[in-house]
């Protein structure tokens, strides 16, 4: 039973389950996911399934499960006779991740770009605009916001399903990284630039120009290195 806690007329009341409405596996995945993004589940440590499941309230069927699932996207490990592992992220680990996120979002804008009209164009100028003041700010909760509305217009504009299904676990596994910094100014105000750019040769019409900065500026690991170094905790 989950432990209580006494209301405002001294009674006492049993804490909210940790987990709630959707599967267990669904919830127990994201929990650890959460778990391992703020570094309580550190990379290269085995994990306690017993000691996992207990605070969840969960048999170790949907922890063990959970896991399978987290293991087929990299997240974790599997050793014989030792159990489950957190799998590192090692920089070849992000540099691959970068090539991949690169090749896919160039080519969605590539797709995408020739439809964009003066209305698309000014509405990513506008989230760029957002992006900018939100740095100034500090925001970083905005920033991130219009950051992610740019990459959604042609993103979504490409309509093709497969580019984002593909997407989805190199990101999820970069957003995933403890962090040493919550907001590294220098890399944001750089992105801030490189979007800028990106938002020129759109609006020149230099589509293969923009796919390209894409690909091998904005997401290059050569270009980006330094910041990943200084951002992320790795091994």
């Amino acid at each position: 039973m989950k432990p209580s806690k006494s209301n405002a007329g001294g009674l006492d009341v049993p804490e909210p389950p940790i987990l709630q409405t959707r599967s267990l596996r669904e919830q127990v995945h994201d929990y650890l996911r959460a778990e391992m993004r703020a570094g309580q589940l550190q990379p290269g440590s085995f994990l306690d399934l017993n000691a996992l499941a207990q605070p969840l309230g969960v048999s170790r069927t949907p922890l063990r499960d959970a896991l399978l699932q987290l293991e087929a996207v990299g997240y974790v490990e599997i050793l014989p006779r030792r159990g489950f592992r957190v799998k590192p992220l090692t920089l070849d680990d992000i540099r691959h991740y970068y090539q991949v996120i690169g090749f896919l979002e160039s080519m969605a804008l590539s797709i995408t770009a020739p439809k964009l009209g003066k209305k698309d164009l000014q509405g990513l100028r506008t989230a760029h605009e957002g992006m900018l003041k939100a740095l100034k700010r500090k925001d970083l909760d905005t920033y991130l916001a219009q950051n992610v509305a740019i990459h959604r217009v042609f993103l979504d504009g490409c309509a093709n399903p497969q580019i984002e299904a593909l997407l989805r676990t190199p990101k999820d596994r970069l957003n995933d990284l403890p962090l040493r910094h919550i907001f590294h100014n220098e890399w944001e105000q750089k992105s801030v630039e490189e979007h800028f750019e990106l938002l020129r040769l759109l609006e020149a019409g230099e589509i293969e120009a923009a796919a390209a900065y894409l690909r091998d500026v904005h997401w290059s690991f050569e270009v980006q290195e330094p910041f990943i170094r200084d951002y992320y905790i790795l091994d």
